[in-house]
C-alpha cells in the first residue's frame, strides 16, 4: 500500500482528476480538473493531492488545501476531499492519508491540520478535536475539527 503525491508524480494527474470526480460526483467536474493541473507548478506549499494505492489500483483520495468552501478563512491548511472507497472502509486506511496530510502540513510550517464534516465519532478517533461550526457559500454548515501536526 502506498500514499502517491499528484503533485509529486504528475503522471498520476488524469487517474486523479477521475477518481477525485467520480468520488465526489455532486462537486462539479471542472473543480477538480483545475485544481488539481494547477498543483503540479504551484510555487507554494499548498494544494497537494494524494491518491491511495493498493496492489496498482487506487482507493481512496485526499486533499491538502488553503480552504474548503468554509467561512474560517483564518484556519488553515484543511484536509479535504477524503475518500475510501466502501469495500476497503474499516481498514484504517483513511489514517494513512490523515497522517500524510499532517506530515506535509508540519513540513510547511503549520501547526495545525483542520477540516470540515458533517460525520461525528470518526475523525475523533485519530485525534481531531471539533472546534466549533463552519459556514458554507450554499447556505449549509458544517462541525469543524482540528489536529495539532
Amino acid at each position: 500500500m502506498k500514499i502517491i503525491s499528484v503533485r509529486k508524480n504528475p503522471e498520476y494527474k488524469d487517474q486523479a482528476i477521475q477518481y477525485f470526480q467520480d468520488s465526489w460526483s455532486e462537486v462539479p467536474p471542472a473543480i477538480y480538473e483545475d485544481c488539481i493541473s494547477h498543483c503540479l507548478d504551484a510555487e507554494q506549499a499548498l494544494p497537494q493531492w494524494y491518491l491511495l494505492e493498493m496492489e496498482d489500483e487506487i482507493i481512496g483520495c485526499a486533499g491538502l488545501i488553503t480552504n474548503d468552501f468554509i467561512s474560517r478563512m483564518d484556519l488553515y491548511p484543511w484536509l479535504c476531499a477524503m475518500f475510501i472507497d466502501e469495500q476497503h472502509r474499516g481498514n484504517g486506511y483513511g489514517k494513512r492519508l490523515i497522517d500524510q496530510a499532517r506530515k506535509d502540513a508540519k513540513e510547511s510550517g503549520f501547526a495545525f491540520l483542520n477540516l470540515c464534516t458533517d460525520h461525528t465519532g470518526y475523525y475523533e478517533k485519530y485525534g481531531f478535536k471539533y472546534i466549533g461550526q463552519g459556514y458554507h457559500p450554499w447556505g449549509e454548515e458544517s462541525r469543524i475539527y482540528q489536529i495539532s501536526v
